[in-house]
């Protein structure tokens, strides 16, 4: 990921910051220029509390190699690891890795929180990407 472009995500990879929509109330994450649902442009920040429940998930088991894509030297993606859809007890829904547990203690209405992770640093004295994670409560 480019260096700037990173920077500029800092407040939603760090504080699951989204949008809602001003008119209809419509919550979303990631955040958004236009209302997903009434088109407006009348948005404001939303801080969401990280707590919510896993709606579906998949168990990966098989490496990703893709040599032009820089997740593949990345330990937090080890096989296996666990891939879940979160629905946020505010009620948008996001795709996030779930830590701290075996895969097979996941299961489906699992009560989650969030976290943060390192998962990648550029060189000794380069960017630490740290991104947000869910573990079980």
């Amino acid at each position: 990921m480019v260096v700037s472009k990173y920077w500029r995500r800092i407040p939603q990879y760090y504080n699951l910051i989204g949008k809602e929509c001003s008119k209809c109330r419509n919550l979303m994450f990631p955040p958004r220029d236009i209302c997903t649902k009434c088109n407006s442009l009348e948005l404001k920040d939303v801080q969401f509390e990280g707590k919510g429940k896993i709606v579906t998930y998949t168990i990966i088991r098989t490496p990703f190699s893709d040599p032009e894509c820089e997740v593949t030297d990345i330990p937090a993606y080890e096989p296996p690891y666990v891939l879940a859809v979160i629905e946020l007890a505010e009620g948008p829904r996001l795709t996030a890795q779930i830590v701290d547990c075996a895969p097979e203690e996941v299961k489906i209405g699992a009560k989650v929180d969030m976290v943060f992770r390192k998962i990648k640093e550029h060189g000794k004295q380069g960017v630490i990407q740290y991104a947000y994670k869910f573990k079980l409560v």
